[in-house]
C-alpha cells in the first residue's frame, strides 16, 4: 500500500510537470510578452544590426552571432506599433524558431514565469491586438502578458540565413 502511495505522488509530480510551462518574459512599452523558455538560446545586449536591403519594415538587420548570421526583428513595428530607435538599453531575445534561429528586439527582459498551461486563455478578437501573432494571454501578478507565436512573427520576412 505505501509503494502505491510513492507511485502516485511521482505520477502527480510528472503530471504537474507537463501541465506548466516556463516563459521568458519581456516588455514593449508597457505591454508584457513572453515565449517558451526552451526556444530562448541567447540573450544580448543591443550591439546594433547591419541593415540589409529590401526587407520588411519590422527586419533591423543581421548579426554574426559566432559564425551564424542571424536576423533581428523589431518586435514593436512587427506589431505595426512604430520602429523602435534602439539605445544601449534594448535586448536582443536571440531564439530557435525551427532549424533558424532569429533575433527580437524589445525594450527589456522582465522576468522568467512559470504558469500553467491551463492559465493560457484564447487572444480575443476586436481589439487592436494583431491577434495572428499571438497563440495566447496568460494573467500574471495582475498584468496581462501576450504569448508570442514565433513561426507567426517570423513568417514573410524572407529572410534566408
Amino acid at each position: 500500500m505505501e509503494a502505491l502511495e510513492i507511485n502516485n505522488e511521482v505520477d502527480d509530480g510528472h503530471a504537474a510537470e507537463t501541465r506548466s510551462l516556463q516563459l521568458i518574459a519581456f516588455s514593449i512599452g508597457e505591454q508584457i510578452y513572453g515565449v517558451e523558455i526552451t526556444t530562448v538560446r541567447e540573450i544580448r545586449a543591443w550591439n546594433g544590426a547591419t541593415p540589409l536591403p529590401n526587407t520588411r519594415e519590422f527586419v533591423v538587420g543581421v548579426i554574426n552571432l559566432r559564425g551564424t548570421i542571424v536576423p533581428i526583428f523589431d518586435l514593436r513595428a512587427r506589431f505595426g506599433d512604430g520602429q523602435t530607435s534602439p539605445t544601449k538599453t534594448h535586448v536582443v531575445v536571440v531564439m530557435s524558431v525551427g532549424e533558424k534561429w532569429v533575433g527580437i528586439l524589445v525594450d527589456a527582459v522582465s522576468d522568467i514565469l512559470t504558469i500553467s498551461k491551463d492559465d493560457i486563455h484564447n487572444v480575443p478578437e476586436g481589439n487592436s491586438i494583431d491577434t495572428d501573432l499571438l497563440s495566447g494571454i496568460i494573467t500574471h501578478d495582475g498584468q496581462m502578458v501576450g504569448l508570442i507565436d514565433l513561426h507567426a512573427v517570423v513568417a514573410g520576412a524572407q529572410i534566408e540565413t
